[in-house]
């Protein structure tokens, strides 16, 4: 376990700022660990109608959930807001408890700021469900892929909470 949380932070990870992504790594490397769903694919998209100076964030998501693929599509106020929206739509209908869940704070920071648009990029995302508060990371060169990565971990920790130790 230690090895794997040194190889993580080496790519940009940091755990003492997330303690849900820590513990789903934990739980993972221990085999107490079910998935709650399986993402099969996403997309995010950006339209800019500069006449009206109006965007519109739109994604869709295909997740694999007990065995049904489910596929949902939403819009947002920006790119990780319809993207939230959308893994929500596919997941309530299963999870009812989620629609308690709100993303409180995110936060992006650049890891390494020397390689201008080609850094790294890290995302923390804090998130509650009314009675606890919980923090999530992400890290990627890809801004949505290190906010998806973060958002999972935040929806998937509040799932996971609920599920009996194996």
């Amino acid at each position: 376990m230690l090895e794997q949380i040194k190889h993580l932070e080496n790519e940009g990870y940091e755990f003492e700022a997330a303690d849900a992504s820590f513990e789903l790594l934990v739980r993972k490397t221990l085999g107490q660990y079910k998935a709650s769903f399986e993402l099969l694919e996403y997309h995010v998209s950006i339209r800019k109608d500069g006449a009206k100076n109006e965007d519109t964030c739109e994604a869709t998501i295909k997740l694999l959930i007990n065995g049904e693929k489910v596929h949902t599509v939403a819009e947002g106020d920006g790119p990780v807001n319809a993207l939230d929206a959308a893994l929500r739509e596919a997941l309530v209908r299963f999870y009812p408890n989620l629609a308690n869940m709100k993303l409180v704070d995110y936060k992006v920071r650049i890891i390494d700021s020397r390689s201008g648009t080609a850094a790294k990029t890290r995302v923390f995302i804090e998130s509650s469900d009314g009675d606890s508060t919980w923090a999530t990371v992400g890290v990627s060169f890809d801004i949505i892929e290190a906010s998806w990565l973060a958002l999972r971990d935040s929806v998937d920790y509040c799932l996971t909470r609920q599920q009996p130790t194996l």
